[in-house]
């Protein structure tokens, strides 16, 4: 969208001050010499030029309108004086921060969940700001509970559900924070809103389904810590068994062999420690 904005520079309003003093000092040295009330109309131009007057901070802008007309915009810091009819709405450019509230949507596969985001925004464009939208605040506040739920609704929170997923809400930060700061940007452009960073600041499945996920999530590192354990373990019964033939320590029988490889598996795989047990006797008895 082609930017409508005017940028203007108004006349210092050090110099209309001076005039504005030079009114006053003419006028009261008027009426304490003559008396006549006729230079009390030297106090209508006085009066007049004082709504003129506005100055703009760094990183500040005024919007100029007069009679719904718009005049242009001052960005430049200073301290200006302009026709007292124009309206002069203060509009700023500063980088601003907003945390949204933690809303529960639905993930992908419908899953609810908690998520909030945090963006970094300032306006661009100040005509777009002024007139596009009706207040620029509230329409970021609203253009970004409305993207963080469809792009919730987009990914799944994890791939427990969705193996084939290979972004996730909780696992593809990058590219899921790539995809809202898009989806802001077009949103909020209408208003001229330059959009400067846009994370998720919050992500968690929602209070009512939070602990069966969460036993989830254990039973899963559970199983897939003891798969580790047995190719471990499997792999030292094997070196143990071939290192024990090539050595020719100890022959072994199908009958031994499986009850060695048996023995091994439980001292290896188990979760606390084994309590040997000495056997005196021959390993038949």
């Amino acid at each position: 969208m082609k930017s409508q904005e005017k940028t203007r520079i108004p006349p210092s309003g050090y110099l209309a001050l001076f005039i504005n003093g030079l009114i006053l000092g003419g006028f009261i040295t008027l009426i304490s010499l003559s008396k006549n009330p006729i230079w009390l109309l030297l106090l209508l131009p006085w009066i007049l030029m004082i709504p003129g007057f506005f100055y703009v901070n760094p990183n500040g802008s005024r919007v100029l309108v007069l009679f719904g007309k718009y005049i242009g915009t001052v960005r430049e810091n200073g301290f200006y004086w302009v026709n007292p009819f124009y309206a002069k709405k203060r509009i700023s450019l500063r980088a601003r921060n907003f945390d949204s509230e933690r809303i529960k949507v639905n993930d992908s596969i419908g899953n609810p969940i908690m998520i909030s985001v945090i963006l970094v925004w300032r306006v661009k464009d100040t005509f777009a700001a002024a007139f596009e939208v009706d207040d620029y605040e509230n329409f970021v506040r609203v253009q970004t509970d409305a993207a963080v739920r469809k792009l919730a609704g987009t990914y799944p929170y994890d791939n427990f559900d969705d193996e084939q997923a290979d972004v996730t809400l909780r696992s593809g930060i990058k590219a899921v924070n790539e995809d809202l700061e898009k989806e802001l940007d077009e949103r909020l452009a209408i208003a001229g809103i330059e959009i400067l960073e846009a994370r998720i600041g919050y992500l968690a499945y929602a209070q009512e389904i939070a602990s069966a996920m969460l036993r989830r999530q254990q039973a899963t590192a559970i199983v897939a810590a003891r798969h580790k354990i047995v190719e471990g373990a499997v792999s030292m019964v094997e070196m143990a068994l071939d290192q024990l033939k090539e050595k020719e320590v100890i022959d072994l029988d199908e009958e031994r062999r499986a009850a060695m490889v048996s023995n091994l598996m439980v001292v290896l795989c188990a979760d606390k420690d084994v309590a040997p047990v000495v056997n005196s006797g021959t390993l038949n008895h």
